[in-house]
């Protein structure tokens, strides 16, 4: 029996039944865009720890990073001894991140944690407690972030849930234009917006919206520039405070350091994470500080955020992605993946949509062409043909429809290359198979 195999089994016989497994493969080490497997068998990966390796597999600056950091300092708790590496993180992302004419910043331990917090500060911040979030969004797997989460299937059977929390429809022009054009279908969702405000929770009891510019789990969706405007100008309107979720979009994946960036807005709260720290376990929240000092002392901190090690790591990952150029990076990469997959539909009817924002860019698979009739078993199957053909790659969206990609950025061409080449000819196999199948039974 195969290492890896063996490795499955034991993870199956120690491990609980509700940890997800996206694919069957096992990774003894990584480096850049490629890992290994415990066989010695080497993958593309187009997974990149859900979004966290912006910069790749073990960066040698941040490898170094933590290994000096560790001789220092593994633990102190900041709350109880403050360390310079913390403090020094907080002035890295407030200048990179500036929220108003003054930021503030909070270190967390998870993405998770640091929307947790960032509700948390809102409600203090306005005295309010309702909360408006969005259909397809993915906000943790915490009780509030389950709670903020639409994905139903990551819920089951773990409420009740939190309190006074609001899911509106996501502008998903894809699924929800109805023949409008863009102007018209964004024109329709703020007057919707507006009028929930009145029939659904009354806007003095509503705290803040908090939004994915391009949702995660949720598909990739990308929100219209226009409807993001016209939601941030409402939200001030309202005295309602706008939280954006970075978790996933942050560090160069949208070609920007902050996918806001590309909407000409500046949040009042943004959330952060996955890629910040190379792997290590970080995150964030950064707000305008006449918001974030409105919270009560001994409400905000913890245990273990911000520890010394994860600041070190996070510190060297955001000087490697300056040295690097992540953002080039990230629009070099996702216009290569995106001119290719824009070809690819053009071979594959399954192919519903092609959509994302720089370096996140997905396509999404469905039945005769209609966006209602997601094929979430032949995204299954196309994952695990990719697997065994040296890929690794995982899935999105609330039906399991959606191929997506978050490779590395510092992935090498020739791989990036290579890893869309299985994905594209692992799919004509796979849907000239269905119309085959098809066809026979036609014939019978």
């Amino acid at each position: 029996m195969k290492k890896s195999q063996q490795l499955i089994e034991r993870r199956n016989a120690i491990v609980p039944e509700g940890m997800g497994m996206f694919s069957p493969l096992t990774i003894e080490s990584g480096e850049g865009a490629l890992i290994k497997d415990v066989d010695g068998k080497k993958y593309i990966d187009f997974a990149g720890g859900i979004g966290v390796l912006n910069a790749g597999h073990c960066p040698k600056p941040v490898v170094d990073a933590i290994i000096e950091q560790t001789k220092k300092l593994v633990h102190a708790c900041f709350p109880v001894a403050i360390y310079e590496p913390y403090v020094q993180l907080c002035e890295e992302l407030a200048a990179l991140f500036p929220h108003g004419e003054k930021t503030k910043v909070m270190l967390t331990n998870s993405g998770a944690e640091a929307v947790e917090n960032a509700i948390k500060i809102a409600r203090q911040a306005t005295g309010k407690q309702g909360i408006i979030c969005f259909t397809g969004g993915f906000h943790g797997r915490t009780l509030l972030g389950m709670t903020l989460t639409s994905k139903v299937g990551y819920k089951i059977g773990c409420g009740p849930f939190a309190p006074e929390v609001y899911r509106f429809p996501f502008p998903d022009y894809y699924q929800r234009n109805d023949g409008l054009s863009l102007d018209e279908f964004i024109d329709r969702e703020l007057e919707a917006f507006e009028t929930y405000l009145h029939n659904m929770v009354d806007v003095s009891q509503v705290a803040a919206v908090i939004l994915e510019l391009v949702q995660g789990e949720g598909g990739f969706v990308v929100a219209p520039k226009k409807y993001v405007q016209g939601l941030q100008a409402l939200c001030k309107a309202k005295g309602i405070l706008l939280i954006i979720d970075e978790v996933q979009t942050g560090f160069g994946r949208t070609g920007q350091w902050a996918a806001y960036q590309h909407y000409d807005i500046v949040p009042d709260i943004s959330t952060w994470a996955k890629s910040m720290g190379s792997g290590m376990p970080i995150g964030a929240v950064i707000g305008r500080a006449e918001i974030m000092d409105k919270t009560t002392k001994g409400t905000l901190g913890g245990t273990y955020p911000g520890n010394p090690v994860a600041c070190a790591a996070s510190l060297a990952t955001i000087q490697y992605m300056k040295e690097i150029d992540i953002n080039k990076k990230g629009e070099e990469v996702g216009k290569a993946v995106k001119n290719y997959f824009d070809e690819l539909k053009k071979d594959c009817a399954a192919i519903g949509e092609v959509r994302g924002l720089g370096a996140m860019v997905a396509f999404e698979l469905v039945k005769n062409g209609d966006p209602h009739q997601p094929d979430g078993e032949l995204c299954k199957k196309l994952m695990a043909a990719c697997a065994e053909n040296g890929l690794l790659i995982i899935s999105a969206g609330v039906n399991g429809n959606v191929i997506r990609v978050l490779s590395p950025l510092v992935i090498e061409r020739a791989d990036l290359i290579k890893g869309l080449e299985i994905i594209r000819t692992q799919l004509l196999k796979l849907t000239s198979t269905q119309t085959q199948s098809a066809e026979k039974i036609q014939m019978v």
